[in-house]
């Protein structure tokens, strides 16, 4: 394989470097993309050799990727370094420019504990092996250097602009990618196709004609995989809704870009993130719901409940579901309620956005037996009586990756009622072979220089603004701390968060 670029991987003793990174770039080196290839170079405390680190990574290859890995192996190599010695990181800078691509671009990626990541760019930039080069994207100069980014990116509002400030030192924004791997699926990407490419979705996505929107991501998993400690610290809030589901969001709810220029598409993403209301303080406790799991059975299996799983405190306040009542304060979506539910130790495992729209101004039809047409009316309109509504787009992002719009039918018979069927496209069924895994196709973009599925820096700020407020009230027991059992949908409560008709919660 010709080499063009090379790829730093900091922290690549991890699980990270073993499951998710080597298999990508493996894959990208098989398929010989980019067109220049590229070496790759794994730094870690531990020492090893390279056939030693060659040899661990193939072990944990998965059986179809093990020739795409031989087809890597030449070019991979590694290094023991600890990132806060300066004699190390020069040693690093001795070794890349010994090693094919040292003419080429360079991409770090930091796959650290996020208090590294300011002082890793710094020893790398007193180093002398990172400078200001401004990303123009494909057409950005041959010998590039960028630094990738994994989350979480600060913890609140004011760790993120001071790591924000901390890496500006040293690099500009254009050279900062900061990675959320949900935005490398591709139903997630194709949220751009299917709003701004098909005429019959774009003129009804709007407050007129839209009743609500929910985005779920449930998993069914707990604090397996030694997680508990570093989750405690965290919590639903910080771990899934302030960033991954933020980002779905943003791809829903922003405004046509002026083109698929990275700039263009971030620049909307900020606005409407920046338009992003969460409930007033004193709405809270009506339009929020925050809970731990208790014991259960998940998938047949009985687990712990969420206190005593290994790491966690035993009087913890941590919560491992949340939902929330969100609003937008834009022309185009003032008064439609975004419905955003996370938990752990779910019934199942699944990601979906679904879109309601609203019900035609007059209900013509499934009047039931018994009721004059005044009857009906009135009950419709004191919400006594409710009707499903026929027209929901959903798209589904794991562990499918397919899109269903569900519309009523007439059934046969001499009354006038109508059933909800619908259409869906699948992408396996359409094409055959599955969709490439978001880190190959995320890890490939940083290589060629394209942002457009990074996230910006006044992005992140944007979203911790708004995930702030909330944890402002849950610091303050506002909402109360609540359970659910293990294996259920998440707490009753959350279905509070739906007014009038307006339906519950997805179930996947």
């Amino acid at each position: 394989m010709s080499v063009a670029n090379q790829v730093i991987i900091f922290g690549a003793s991890g699980d990270l470097t073993a499951r998710k990174l080597i298999p990508a770039l493996a894959s990208l080196a098989q398929k010989k993309k980019p067109a220049g290839g590229f070496s790759v170079i794994g730094c870690a405390r531990r020492p090893k050799t390279d056939e030693q680190f060659r040899a661990e990574l193939r072990e944990a290859m998965p059986a179809e990727l093990k020739e795409a890995f031989d087809v890597l192996a030449p070019s991979l190599f590694y290094l023991a370094t600890d990132v806060s010695s300066a004699q190390d990181v020069e040693a690093l800078k001795q070794k890349l420019d010994a090693l094919p691509g040292a003419d080429g671009g360079r991409l770090f990626y930091l796959s650290l504990k996020p208090e590294l990541f300011g002082p890793t760019v710094e020893k790398l930039g007193a180093g002398g092996m990172i400078k200001f080069v401004e990303s123009t994207g494909a057409g950005e100069e041959k010998a590039f250097r960028r630094v990738l980014i994994e989350k979480p990116f600060g913890h609140n509002l004011e760790s993120a602009i001071q790591l924000n400030q901390e890496l500006h030192k040293w690099l500009r924004e254009g050279q900062i990618y900061r990675i959320d791997h949900y935005l490398g699926k591709e139903t997630v990407q194709n949220l751009l196709g299917l709003r701004f490419h098909n005429a019959i979705f774009e003129p009804l996505w709007n407050q007129v004609h839209v009743e609500l929107v929910q985005i779920t991501v449930a998993e069914d998993l707990g604090m397996e995989s030694g997680r508990g400690g570093y989750y405690d610290s965290t919590g639903a809030l910080r771990d899934m809704l302030q960033n991954h589901m933020l980002q779905i969001l943003a791809f829903i709810a922003m405004e046509p870009p002026s083109s698929l220029d990275a700039a263009a598409v971030r620049s909307q993403k900020i606005n409407l993130l920046r338009s992003l209301r969460a409930p007033a303080r004193d709405e809270m406790a009506e339009n929020a719901v925050r809970a731990q799991y208790s014991a259960g059975s998940v998938n047949g299996k009985n687990v712990p409940g969420y206190r005593e799983e290994e790491g966690i405190a035993r009087d913890s306040q941590t919560e491992s579901f949340i939902a929330v009542r969100a609003e937008i304060d834009s022309w185009r979506w003032a008064g439609v309620p975004f419905l955003l539910r996370h938990g752990k130790r779910l019934e199942k495992k699944f990601t979906e956005v679904q879109v309601q729209f609203r019900m035609p101004p007059l209900q013509l039809f499934n009047k039931p037996e018994g009721l004059s047409d005044d009857e009906f009316r009135l009950k419709l309109r004191s919400g006594e009586l409710c009707q499903i509504r026929p027209n929901v787009l959903t798209l589904s992002i794991q562990p499918r990756e397919a899109i269903s719009l569900s519309f009523g039918v007439k059934t046969p018979g001499n009354t006038m009622v109508m059933a909800p069927t619908k259409m869906s496209f699948d992408y396996r069924d359409k094409f055959g072979a599955q969709t490439a895994p978001a880190y190959e196709r995320l890890l490939l973009d940083a290589l060629i220089g394209d942002p457009t599925l990074f996230l910006h820096g006044e992005e992140i700020e944007a979203s911790w603004k708004f995930a702030d407020s909330i944890m402002r009230s849950f610091a303050e027991g506002v909402p109360a701390l609540e359970s659910y059992p293990a294996g259920s949908a998440g707490p009753e409560t959350a279905n509070r968060l739906f007014h009038g008709c307006e339906g519950g919660w997805t179930r996947g």
